[in-house]
């Protein structure tokens, strides 16, 4: 029960959405950071089991049975069912998509969630058994990568589900495909295939190093999602490109890591994001953005990225984007505006931690 002294306070709290329609444009673009472009509540494809084919863009579902997203299945047909069960839903992707920065809202699931997207692995919450963890009051909001998805085509997301114990399923939630509403733009993106090795070696970060031998992975994306499930520790991502531009005015942003980083172009370390070796400092949710020095880019030829990344604890790697170089100044008129929505974000959580305390 709320304290009486602050029964005042969350009478004034019900009103922000009210308040923030009523103080400008800027402040509507802070509550309203993301829009909706598809709504994915309504009739999906439900299976009980578990089969990793599945999960794949050809599988015929259409034996499925249909429930309604968001609702637990044991109010449609399933009752007292604990245990495995998949989710398939498809949705349109216009071609003009291409440009946008895209996340999947699936609201929260009870208790665990692995997400595929025409059979790319892109995410998941929480852990399944032996190491059962539930992820039952996390919100779910995956980013989409677009190597992922088919523009100008039908795609299929399917959902795999563990539950342990009562409510299971896509349970509450406003799910759908969603759009940045003011994205970052990049001038020239490195969203696409890495080199990739697990383990530390400061030698990789060298312009000479020879990766053939890595594998190759998709970035942005989990590296738990890409063969290295339950791996905590380091890793290394290695990417070449040609740099386009003689401009002194160019950042390197590599969306979110998780946890900690450091960033090497061409031998040279331009930047890092936490200390490597702890965990537990909410680095993951910071944006990495790193000025490219002009005496460290090769004009004439291929230059080298090399970023070492250690994680502490479940996910692991550059899991989100945008990937790529971008002008100083673009990157400078889209920063304001993202931190000013993570300050109103920020302080309403503290807001709802101190009125229920």
């Amino acid at each position: 029960m709320l304290r009486d002294h602050r029964l005042g306070v969350y009478a004034m709290f019900c009103l922000l959405p009210a308040l923030f329609l009523l103080m400008g444009t800027g402040s509507r673009a802070s509550a309203q950071q993301y829009r909706r472009l598809i709504d994915l509540r309504g009739e999906w494809r439900f299976e009980i089991g578990d089969d990793q084919r599945w999960a794949a863009r050809s599988y015929n579902d259409d034996g499925w049975v249909k429930l309604q997203v968001p609702g637990q299945w044991e109010n449609q047909g399933f009752p007292g069912y604990d245990g495995y069960a998949w989710y398939r839903k498809s949705f349109p992707v216009p071609k003009e998509w291409a440009q946008k920065q895209l996340y999947l809202d699936l609201g929260k699931i009870d208790d665990v969630d692995e997400v595929y997207v025409n059979g790319f692995f892109i995410g998941f919450m929480g852990q399944f058994p032996p190491s059962y963890m539930t992820a039952y009051n996390m919100q779910r909001r995956y980013y989409l990568p677009a190597y992922c998805l088919r523009p100008g085509e039908t795609n299929t997301i399917a959902v795999r589900v563990f539950d342990s114990e009562q409510a299971g399923g896509i349970t509450t939630g406003n799910q759908g495909i969603f759009e940045d509403v003011k994205p970052l733009i990049v001038d020239q993106s490195l969203e696409s295939t890495w080199k990739f090795s697990i383990g530390d070696n400061m030698a990789w970060r060298g312009v000479q190093f020879d990766d053939s031998k890595w594998e190759d992975v998709q970035v942005p994306s989990f590296w738990e999602t890409q063969g290295h499930k339950g791996y905590d520790g380091y890793g290394w991502y290695r990417k070449s490109f040609r740099f386009a531009s003689e401009s002194q005015h160019f950042i390197l942003f590599l969306g979110k890591i998780d946890d900690d980083d450091e960033v090497y172009l061409n031998g040279e370390r331009i930047g890092r994001t936490g200390t490597m070796g702890e965990s537990g400092n909410e680095t993951h949710k910071k944006w990495r953005a790193y000025t490219i020095p002009g005496d460290k880019v090769f004009l004439d030829r291929e230059n080298v990225i090399a970023v070492r990344v250690f994680d502490g604890f479940i996910h692991g790697g550059i899991y989100e984007g945008p990937i790529g170089i971008v002008r100083r100044e673009k990157y400078l008129e889209w920063k304001p505006y993202h931190d000013r929505t993570s300050e109103v974000k920020n302080g309403v959580q503290k807001f709802l931690e101190w009125l229920f305390e």
